[in-house]
Parts: structure tokens; sequence; C-alpha cells
């Protein structure tokens, strides 16, 4: 048969069984015939997806109940029943890990190695880097016959054409959180490069493996695998590719400004398998004056912490000046032992001379800010354990400990609101997180920021009106009168009705083998304000998300688990009939 035949046929079929279903239905194939597939197939042995089908309908598990019928009446050009063409569909997402998992590793690197981190004082839209990773994409797009349009420069649109007028935008985004180089360092001393990927075992170390270079690549390796397959599409599917997401969060809303909204939009940088609920995102952002030691003892002149509002940072450095550091090094370090003795023991403080000056380290272990129970905040316990010195270690008093005892009285150790009194949870969505993340001086000032996620269950404004009612009594009891700025968004709850929720829900539960119900999420994506807007991924609930870690990585398997559902996931969104 020759292209244009082939095009014809695959054409009449598929459209034909546009019309043949309105109900989601399962899948029948199996995660161990999946296993089998894999295992049966190399990159080297497929050519097209037809020709991966007529391997497989001559091998035994072709002729199983399930996968042969639907082999033959796809190959025979017959129309598909809904079962069936969901079987189809399946195996179009091994195809394309089979096909092209290698070839999608190697572009993740290549995107890893692009560091599009935020510069001070530098638009994203301005960054060399971001014009970079740009013409990067670009050159994929159109490499694998896709429209591109770059809106200047704060977002990336691939665009997949179909039929009809709705739209489907996959989201995804370009940006990554920052790094502290010297922390990517493995437990056995491996030193870790975060703008290289390095493979250790079944990890792909680097920073945008997690979150959310790896998101782009599989949209465009299934866009491409739909495109060049042939495949009708009943509407069209657009990637916007976010430049601004880990920052200042307006490329989006710019782009919107200037574009249709897509009718359904995914984020690809959530959780799976379907999340209809998204947390507010909120700042309290603390501002202390610079101001004159005052007091005897050695002076804090600099402390570290999260480099952004959503980042949990692994270690939190602190620089004391003194002329008697040998003494000082060892009252910090008994000081410092017993402190985490009676704090849990599962974080390590040390003190010791750097020239002239002592350095105070509280290790941890680093985190999303959504996700403050998965790590050990060392800025918490930094602000904590200075302001516990005061009458045990001589410490002048200046802006920084002004810093510690506000962390210390009103947030404390606690990440769920307690210590302030503002804490609620939603029986669905959870409870409201409140963690002490960024750390920032200049001359004139220290700041301190506290994320919060809130579920929905308090107003944005009534939880404002707490927070400042609470930290105004607190400022007028201590004398201490920090400038605050507080900002919270509203929580995203979506009524999950619709036969394009209950097919995502079905493809990748099925796939990953989990209960077939909808999640909640505490981080915000580019979806929040967006109609029918939800998380596909690409992250497991029940694992450790790495994704503003230290040493963030993602395996290669999740990463070709990822290629395969998303590719199965445009091809049926794309078939079905009524979304």
């Amino acid at each position: 048969m020759d292209f244009s035949l082939k095009h014809l046929a695959a054409t009449t079929l598929m459209l034909a069984s546009l019309s043949s279903f309105t109900t989601a239905a399962h899948a029948n194939n199996t995660p161990q015939q999946s296993a089998i597939i894999l295992k049966t197939f190399s990159d080297a042995s497929v050519k097209d997806f037809r020709q991966f089908l007529g391997d497989l309908s001559k091998s035994d598990i072709a002729k199983t109940d399930n996968l042969g019928p639907a082999i033959r009446a796809f190959l025979g050009n017959k129309t598909l029943g809904a079962g069936q063409q969901n079987e189809i569909h399946r195996l179009l997402g091994l195809y394309a890990r089979v096909k092209y998992g290698s070839a999608a590793t190697e572009t993740l690197k290549e995107l890893v190695a692009i560091p599009t981190v935020r510069v001070d004082g530098v638009a994203q839209h301005d960054n060399p880097e971001f014009l970079k990773i740009a013409e990067k994409i670009k050159g994929l797009a159109l490499a694998f016959n896709l429209n591109f349009r770059n809106v200047d420069n704060r977002v990336y649109e691939i665009s997949l054409e179909g039929a009809g007028d709705e739209v489907v935008g996959i989201h995804a985004h370009a940006d990554v959180v920052p790094v502290t180089p010297e922390n990517w360092v493995l437990q056995d001393g491996t030193r870790l490069d975060p703008f290289k990927v390095t493979l250790i075992g079944d990890r792909m170390y680097g920073r945008g493996t997690e979150d959310d270079k790896n998101g782009i690549v599989v949209a465009l390796y299934a866009m491409k695998i739909i495109k060049e397959e042939q495949l009708p599409l009943a509407r069209h599917f657009k990637l916007l590719v976010d430049t601004t997401e880990e920052t200042t969060g307006d490329a989006i809303p710019y782009y919107f400004e200037r574009n249709p909204t897509p009718n359904y939009n995914l984020a690809l940088d959530g959780g799976y398998p379907v999340v209809i609920a998204e947390k507010g995102y909120g700042t309290v952002m603390a501002s202390f004056a610079k101001r004159a030691a005052q007091g005897k003892g050695a002076e804090i002149t600099s402390m570290t912490g999260g480099l952004a509002t959503n980042q949990i940072p692994s270690t939190s450095v602190a620089t004391l000046v003194t002329d008697k550091p040998a003494e000082l090094v060892a009252s910090l370090q008994k000081a410092g032992t017993d402190y985490a003795k009676r704090n849990g023991g599962n974080f390590e403080v040390t003190a010791k001379v750097d020239g002239k000056d002592v350095k105070l380290t509280v290790t941890g272990v680093s985190a999303h800010s959504s996700e403050p129970e998965s790590g050990i905040n060392p800025v918490a316990r930094m602000l904590d354990f200075i302001n516990s010195l005061d009458g045990k270690v001589a410490v002048k008093h200046n802006q920084i400990t002004d810093a510690a005892r506000y962390a210390a009285d009103n947030w404390g150790l606690d990440y769920l609101g307690g210590k302030l009194g503002v804490g609620f949870a939603d029986e669905f969505m959870g409870p409201l997180t409140t963690s002490l993340t960024y750390v920032g001086m200049d001359d004139t000032a220290f700041k301190l920021a506290v994320n919060l996620r809130v579920p929905k269950g308090k107003t944005p404004e009534v939880l404002k009106s707490e927070i400042a009612a609470k930290l105004d009594a607190w400022s007028k009891k201590t004398s201490i009168a920090p400038t605050f700025d507080l900002s919270i968004a509203k929580p995203m709850y979506r009524n999950p009705e619709g036969e394009w929720v209950k097919a995502l829900l079905a493809v990748a539960s099925e796939n990953l083998g989990m209960e077939h119900k909808f999640g909640t999420s505490a981080g915000a994506t580019s979806v929040h304000e967006l109609p029918n807007g939800v998380q596909f991924g690409l992250a497991m609930p029940e694992v450790k998300y790495t994704g503003h870690n230290d040493n963030e990585f993602k395996t290669t398997e999740q990463f070709l688990l990822d290629l395969q559902i998303v590719t199965e996931m445009m091809g049926r969104i794309g078939q079905l009939p009524k979304l």
C-alpha cells in the first residue's frame, strides 16, 4: 500500500471510529502484557506504528482475547469499538517508548544543559539562556513537522492541528529553580553538575529532569508520533511552554491576554493520576531593616536559606564575627548538639573556624515547599537555634536576631501554622502548610519568606486578616517592627465531570497500577486559573518529589513511562468524540 493510500485508510478507519462510542472504556491490556511487548521490541526493530502492530500481530501475545482482535481490526481498516480503540492507543504509547525512548532521553539531556534560572536584574524574556532554549525547542518542533510560535519569548507555543474548534492546552515550563552547586553531592561523596544529566543506576540527576523539562520532552515526542503516523484528531493540541512558572508567573497571563484560551488544560507539572484540586500559593514576606548591632559577643553578619520562596534547601549557613573564634566554635558546637538532640536528632548543627570568621551550619533535608513533610527544614532550625542562644552564648542583637525571634515565636519548627494559631485543613485537600524558605540580604534589610499552601476552607482574605492581626500583635509586644507583605491566591477545585477526565484517569491509573480516584496537590501550576484545568502527572504521589531539591533526579523508568502515558493520553483525548 503506498503512502497516500495508507494515510487514507488510517484516516477513514479512525474517523469512522470516532462516532462509534461516547463513553470511556477501559483498555484491557495488562501491565504484564505491556512488559512482554517492551522486551520483545527495540528501537531498531520498528519502522513505524503499523509495522510495529504487524509484527506484534504475529506474536503469541496477540493471540489473547483483547489484543488480537483490536490489532486485526486496526490493520484491516475496520471500525473499532470503544475498548479496541483504547487498546490501540495503549499500544501507541508502548510504541512511543520503544521507538523514541532513547531519542527523548537525549533531548532531555540537551534541555537540562541550558541553565534556565532566574538572573537578578534580568527579565526572563531577556535572559540569553531562554533565548537559547527557545531556539532549541523551535528546532525540535520544526524537525517534528509541528507549528512553532515564540510569543515574545514569554511562552513557546507548539501546535498539533486537528479538526473542529476545540483546543486542548498541554502546559509545561522551561524555567527551573536556582541551584547551590556545592550542595549537589551524593552521600558517597560523588559531586554532580546540576546542569548536566548524570546517570547513576536508574536515576538521571540534573536540574529540570523532574521539574519540568521532562514534561516538555515527552509532550513534544507524543505530538511528533501522532503527526508522523497521520492519526486524525477531533481537536487541536497546543503545547504551551511557560518561562516564568518558578518566578513571577506572568508569562502565561501575558500569553492569554493576546491569544485564545484553550477549552481544556492539562499541566504536566504535578502528580498522577489526575489532580483536580490545587492549594492556593501564598507568601508572608518579612523585611527587617538593617540596624547597628547592640550588646556584647559575636555578631551574625549573614545567613543563607532558600534561593526561592518555594524551595527548602538542604543547608542554612550563618557567618559570625568574633575576636575569639575558637571559643565561639566550642560554645556553638555544644549548644548545637544539645539543640539537635532536643528537637528530634534528625538534623545536624556544626560550627567551624573559617579564616577570621565562624561558620555555623544547619544541615537538614531539602524539599519542595509544597511538601514540607518530606524534608527537614534547616532554615527554620537555624533561626530557632539562633534565638535559643540568648543567655547561653553571647550574640549581639541586630536585624538577623530580630528575624530569628520572629521566626521562633510565630512559626517555629511546625509547618502547619500551629505556632501562629492559624492552622486548618480540608478533608480532601489536606492542611494549610507554612514553610520558612527564602532568605535574602542587602545593604538595607534582611528578608525572610514563609511559603503558604492553602486549601479550601478559609478565603484568602480571611486568612490574610488572621495572619496580619497576629503578627501585628507580636510586633507591638516585642517592639520589633518588620515590614510585612502578604499575598495569598485562591485554591483551585474542579468538579471532575466529563469524558476527558474519565479517560485521563483510566490512562494513568491503568498504566501505573494506581487506585482509580482523583487526587489533590499542594503545588500550584499554570492551569490554576484556567478553564477545565487539571494536573496529569508527571510525578508519583507516594514518592518524594525531588523537583526543587539538591540532587534533583528522574528515574529512567519513570521518564519512559511518562512518554508512554502522555502519548497514549494525547491519542485517546484527541480521538474522543466528546470531552
